[in-house]
């Protein structure tokens, strides 16, 4: 059955409230995706505020990844501690709050301070949504909602450039960047409300010995003939292991998910994707638009963002998530070669401004059907229960760890050998993406967690040539 057979009949198959519980959960991604968006808009009128070089322009863009990056090592152990709702409350209060003490800044400092709080928010965020989502949905569909956060993300990006655009100072005659970072206790407020009605996952139920919870939760969110099959499957994992942590990763059965998960949590960053995210006013502006303009093409990126991760939504449960990935990578790279290219050519206006913003677009489209939305799915999936909130949060913490060593050095790097051979260097990373993700990423399509947990322990889920229908 296909994507979109899938939904179409995904009333009679199961529970409504799965899909409502996957919206709510997948807010974390709007809060994630707002606060990467907000900062591109924001630096070119940081810089007014407090005089900023290239290498301060890095800092206060990747601050949030050191917190970020604390926010996903800590949030992993919470969520298997104390929860995935309550893991998901805290972030979206503490992002509340981070909003209102970056747009009072009164210092360069306290702004970076306060990224670095948000960014803890963002950390959690980003691996609990996804988390909460796979554990709460069916096999069959499970693609598509965990999708739900990935397209969150575009949604939040897209949001923030057009905060960025609404605030811009040229139309509101004030320096706006504050106004800009003040709108993300928006849909920090909307996730913290919404967390409140949900409930915790039936996975991490039955692990804490909650099993009557845990039925009455899958009896909202599955067919009823399905409920006692489900439940005995999910105990049947839980009572062979016991609670693991960081060592456990380190098994051999286990292992070869960890170099699937951290090898994919590098390769989203280092193939590129937020240099165009965080930069692209700047980028549009060196190849000869104004701020207006580039504040205008950056929107344009943000919907080809959402229209093209919708598109996987509805691909990624019948195509499965491998060839998304070969496919998305392939495009990324000859895209990425085009756009350096263009900085070869005589002149940065014109023709080469424009064949700059169409590359920007094809490469910000082939993310959005492969590296964006299929990671955080696949961290989700490939990991054993009892220790799937501590793996999750260990990619995380990769992941947002090559994030931060991109964001600081790529204004750096490209003030030191120039844009069209920074480029380059991502296009060069994104072929070597490609043969990693052919020699080694497994098919997770149409297998229930604990199939796929199954086949990890019997190593045939980390072949690349596993087979869905076996």
């Amino acid at each position: 059955m296909n994507a979109i057979d899938s939904a179409l009949n995904a009333d009679r198959e199961h529970g409504t409230f799965v899909y409502v519980v996957a919206f709510i959960a997948a807010l974390n991604g709007l809060l994630f995706g707002f606060d990467i968006g907000v900062i591109s808009g924001a630096l070119l009128y940081i810089n007014e505020t407090f005089t900023l070089t290239p290498f301060l322009e890095g800092v206060v863009t990747s601050s949030m990844l050191i917190g970020a990056m604390i926010g996903a090592a800590i949030g992993g152990r919470l969520s298997d501690r104390y929860g995935r709702r309550r893991v998901t409350l805290g972030g979206a209060v503490v992002f509340f709050v981070g909003s209102f003490g970056m747009a009072l800044a009164p210092t360069l400092e306290w702004l970076i301070a306060w990224r670095v709080i948000e960014g803890v928010a963002v950390g959690v965020a980003s691996m609990v949504g996804p988390l909460l989502i796979a554990e709460m949905a069916p096999p069959d569909i499970r693609g598509a909602l965990g999708f739900l956060q990935q397209l969150m993300i575009t949604l939040g990006i897209l949001l923030a450039y057009i905060t960025n655009y609404l605030f811009a100072p040229e139309f509101l005659g004030i320096i706006g960047w504050r106004w800009m970072l003040l709108f993300g206790a928006a849909p920090a407020a909307v996730l913290a409300a919404g967390t409140y009605f949900l409930p915790e996952t039936p996975r991490w139920l039955i692990e804490k010995g909650r099993t009557e919870e845990a039925r009455n939760v899958l009896s909202r969110i599955r067919a009823k003939a399905d409920v006692n099959d489900e439940l005995d499957e999910i105990r049947e994992i839980s009572e062979i292991e016991s609670e693991g942590g960081l060592s456990e990763l380190l098994e051999p059965w286990v292992r070869p998910a960890l170099i699937v998960g951290v090898g994919l949590a590098i390769i989203q960053q280092f193939a590129g994707i937020n240099t165009i995210l965080y930069y692209a006013p700047t980028i549009l502006t060196n190849v000869g638009f104004g701020d207006i303009a580039s504040l205008v093409g950056t929107v344009g990126i943000g919907i080809v963002n959402v229209l093209l991760t919708l598109v996987a939504l509805l691909l990624v449960d019948r195509v499965g998530r491998r060839p998304l990935l070969l496919v998305g990578t392939g495009g990324m790279a000859v895209m990425l070669g085009i756009l350096g290219l263009g900085f070869f050519l005589p002149g940065l206006s014109g023709i080469v401004g424009y064949v700059t913003l169409g590359s920007m677009f094809l490469y910000v489209g082939f993310f959005a059907i492969s590296l964006g939305p299929v990671f955080w799915l696949m961290i989700s999936e490939i990991y054993p229960l009892h220790i799937r909130g501590t793996a999750e949060g260990t990619a995380s913490v990769v992941n947002w760890g090559a994030n931060f060593t991109v964001a600081l050095t790529f204004l750096p790097l490209v003030d030191r050998i120039g844009e069209g051979y920074s480029f380059w260097i991502l296009g060069g990373f994104c072929v070597l993406s490609f043969v990693f993700i052919y020699t080694r990423v497994p098919e997770t399509m149409d297998r229930s967690l604990e199939e796929i947990e199954d086949d990890l322990r019997s190593s045939t889920v980390v072949g690349a040539d596993t087979d869905p229908s076996d």
